[in-house]
């Protein structure tokens, strides 16, 4: 029969074409010549209804048996142009060739700087203490001698969920809640995240705080000021000059602001004669507020100011990390832009 004949030719073709193929292009020209719609089993398979009805069923027969031959070809051939590819491009492989490290993450800068501010404590002796962040306003504002009618209230715009519960505005109701929970002497770190309503270049909603405490007897202000200078040298440099400044806060008396120089100009309030941005040609750059805890606290926590004295200190990690990175948006620290973040690697 002519139609089982040319049939049984197709296979015989076809392994002539695929031992010349070379390439999957060639193979798959060669699957659409033999296997396609207008292929060559698709014409002979077109002249079946000329063909006498009682030997339809077996040209049908062999043309489904030739089909499933002429797959497997096609795709033994594959698998060898595979693996061949596969063979060519390890030997291309060159294994002492150094590969590609991939980009590895860090740190927040904002981490980084909180650790190494607590790091620097807990050497001194503090031991960190960590609280709620929603807060009762007699932890946050009432036993830190800020009654509600009390005018420094009006120095932090304040968050409140109701009446007597906020987001706390400082680390400081720690100092309380420590004071309550051990009996002196203690010192203890409170870091921490903390709220306000407040958002520009210099303030953002949330941010971190540290809050130091010491009580003990004899406790004087030039421990704090030993302290608070060994603090400074060991995050900005051991050159780094630092003066303190009469300042007022309710839960401190006295109290003052410490301020450290320029980090830019290194006190000189220019560089390379213009005007210092950071410092604005003074030469020194307020860093945090400290002073000696005011007896009102203590008479909050029931420790006897005759007998006890001691000393408070709060800081922005943020400000800390901005000086000590050379940030002039504190939004920067908040956007994960990866490009700012890849730079504390």
């Amino acid at each position: 029969m002519d139609s089982i004949h040319a049939l049984e030719s197709l296979a015989p073709d076809l392994e002539k074409g695929l031992s010349q193929a070379s390439s999957l292009q060639e193979l798959e020209e060669l699957r659409v010549a033999f296997l396609g719609r207008k292929g060559k089993l698709a014409q002979i398979m077109a002249s079946l209804p000329q063909i006498e009805p009682d030997k339809r069923p077996l040209v049908g027969k062999k043309a489904n048996e030739i089909k499933e031959k002429l797959g497997a070809l096609f795709d033994a051939r594959k698998a060898f142009l595979d693996k061949a590819a596969e063979e060519a491009a390890l030997s291309r492989f060159d294994p002492t060739v150094p590969g590609r490290a991939p980009w590895r993450g860090t740190l927040h800068p904002i981490t980084l700087v909180m650790s190494e501010v607590v790091s620097i404590l807990e050497n001194l002796g503090y031991d960190v203490a960590t609280g709620p962040e929603v807060e009762t306003d007699y932890h946050n504002s009432e036993a830190l001698n800020m009654p509600k009618d009390h005018p420094a209230r009006d120095m932090q715009d304040t968050l409140y969920i109701s009446p007597s519960v906020l987001l706390r505005t400082h680390t400081s109701p720690m100092q309380v809640r420590s004071m309550l929970a051990r009996k002196p002497p203690l010192a203890v770190i409170a870091p921490g995240k903390v709220y306000r309503r407040d958002s520009d270049l210099t303030h953002t909603p949330m941010f971190h705080q540290i809050e130091g405490l010491l009580v003990d007897r004899g406790v004087s202000f030039a421990d704090l000021r030993g302290t608070l200078t060994a603090l400074v040298r060991q995050i900005f440099g051991a050159d780094t000059r630092v003066r303190f400044r009469p300042s007022f806060f309710p839960f401190t008396e006295p109290s003052a602001e410490v301020d450290i120089s320029c980090v830019l100009c290194k006190g000189a309030g220019h560089v390379n004669g213009e005007p210092c941005r950071v410092c604005k040609q003074t030469g020194w750059v307020e860093i945090l507020g400290c002073g000696a805890v005011d007896p009102n606290v203590f008479k909050a926590v029931n420790i006897d100011s005759e007998e006890w004295t001691g000393f408070a200190f709060g800081m922005g990690v943020e400000r800390i990390a901005m000086l000590k990175y050379g940030a002039s948006d504190l939004r920067m620290f908040f956007e994960n832009d990866i490009r700012f973040l890849h730079q504390f690697r």
